[in-house]
């Protein structure tokens, strides 16, 4: 089932050009309503349900239907996201909450390396990809002449 934003809960981000929501759906299929200063699904059967607008909305007024291996039917499930994890509050149908706490970064924000630790290779004109072949464990690797 695709995200929907409940509108007695959204505030339109308050009212900044563009809603976190927008900003963070890799689909582009949240839009803003000027008029009425709240974000919608534009087109929800193209929803790639990846939780994405759910996870970022400061006001949490996005929910999208949680699959079964993850919420039992009839339950609701919100995220609360911080800098390095995610607080997923589950509620039941009989009223009973329950908690779970995810890591979402396994380094400090602004620390990731973008090589992973190895170096580049100087030369750009070979079929090797950037860090090959210290990133797959070997001295070298057989390559085609020219």
């Amino acid at each position: 089932m695709p995200s929907y934003v409940n509108p007695e809960k959204c505030d339109g981000c308050k009212a900044q050009d563009k809603t976190a929501c927008q900003y963070i759906c890799p689909n582009n299929l949240m839009v803003l309503d000027k008029d009425k200063m709240k974000a919608y699904n534009q087109e929800p059967n193209q929803c790639w349900e990846c939780q994405c607008c759910v996870k970022i909305c400061p006001s949490q007024a996005i929910d999208i239907r949680g699959y079964a291996d993850f919420v039992p039917m009839g339950a609701s499930v919100v995220p609360l996201r911080s800098t390095d994890s995610i607080m997923w509050t589950v509620k039941f149908r009989n009223g009973s909450i329950k908690r779970f706490k995810f890591p979402i970064r396994t380094t400090p924000e602004g620390k990731a390396e973008p090589l992973g630790g190895f170096k580049a290779a100087l030369e750009i004109d070979n079929q090797l990809l950037c860090t090959e072949p210290e990133s797959i464990g070997m001295d070298e690797l057989w390559t085609t002449g020219k």
